[in-house]
């Protein structure tokens, strides 16, 4: 009988047969590696030949390449202060002062190249978030604080579970995109509550059940993080989901706007935006990485499906149709 769990060529470790976590075999790995922009503190050219592309190398010696008043939107998911693993790198924790001067670092440049009317998202845990601010409103107009729900992990003994993270909302000026009808969120009605005539107030009756399109809050509680069971998963530690990634887009981008992301990690902005026709260019230092980007862009030329996401709406967790 054929073993159907999947086998990492590497270390020939077995996984179970319904892990679908993505992963790449030394053949994979040479092939990706061909697509692979390597600037190397270098300008090889225009910024049209940068488009839809995935940038091996640093990120603080490619931004000042970038021209300016350039990107639509930028999508930055930077190491957290924390000691952290990344593959073949790491990040260690530091003192408040020291990460602050990191984020400044990549934050001024970042000012630079963004439109006058485009929006800046950046990610963070409870514990950087204050420092993110702080430099943030130096070069941004803070527009808004998401928080959302990162529900993952066996949680601790001695503290509260650490469940939450933050996106700062910035822009660089009051001039900016934002798409409310485009992230509603479709929930599903159970009491329908009629007015005097009768008629559904607030709602709407469908073939599939009775639904309400409701305007989405700074607390996202519906984001599932990628897991062993998702068509998106990858090994990378700290992966956001497509769907988190989505509402980002669609909320402060139009369709063929160009979007950056300047920690590409295992290229989930970049990946998002191919399946909503944004154009992109991710930036990431390591060379898997990269890799696993460019076979998920190659995956998404025939899946552009986005968890959780359909007929463009956002729906409620476990209320989507089948």
């Amino acid at each position: 009988m054929k073993d159907s769990s999947k086998v990492n060529s590497n270390n020939k470790e077995k996984y179970a047969p319904n892990n679908r976590t993505i992963r790449l075999d030394e053949k994979e790995k040479i092939k990706y590696l061909k697509n692979i922009v390597n600037i190397n503190g270098q300008n090889n050219g225009s910024i049209d030949n940068l488009i839809n592309k995935i940038i091996c190398g640093d990120t603080f010696e490619i931004l000042p390449y970038l021209k300016k008043e350039t990107f639509d939107l930028i999508i930055i998911d930077p190491p957290y202060n924390l000691s952290k693993t990344f593959n073949s790198s790491s990040f260690k924790k530091t003192n408040d002062i020291e990460y602050e001067n990191w984020l400044e670092k990549w934050m001024k440049p970042v000012q630079q190249i963004l439109k006058n009317n485009g929006s800046l998202y950046i990610c963070c845990d409870w514990q950087s978030s204050p420092m993110i601010y702080n430099i943030g409103k130096k070069y941004f107009i803070p527009q808004n604080r998401i928080t959302w729900e990162r529900e993952k992990g066996r949680g601790s003994k001695t503290n509260w579970k650490n469940s939450l993270e933050d996106i700062y909302f910035f822009t660089k000026t009051n001039d900016y995109k934002f798409y409310v009808d485009k992230v509603k969120i479709k929930k599903k009605v159970l009491a329908p509550y009629v007015d005097e005539k009768g008629k559904p107030k607030d709602w709407q009756k469908t073939e599939e059940g009775s639904y309400r399109l409701t305007h989405p809050s700074n607390f996202w509680g519906d984001i599932t993080i990628p897991f062993w069971s998702m068509p998106e998963n990858t090994d990378h530690p700290t992966q956001k989901s497509e769907k988190l990634i989505a509402k980002l887009i669609l909320a402060s981008s139009d369709e063929n706007d160009f979007i950056l992301d300047p920690f590409g990690g295992a290229g989930t902005t970049a990946v998002t935006a191919k399946k909503l026709n944004r154009r992109f260019i991710s930036i990431e230092k390591d060379e898997l990485y990269c890799c696993l980007t460019q076979k998920r862009l190659e995956m998404a030329e025939k899946d552009k499906t986005i968890q959780g996401y359909k007929d463009n709406f956002f729906w409620e967790r476990n209320s989507l149709y089948k």
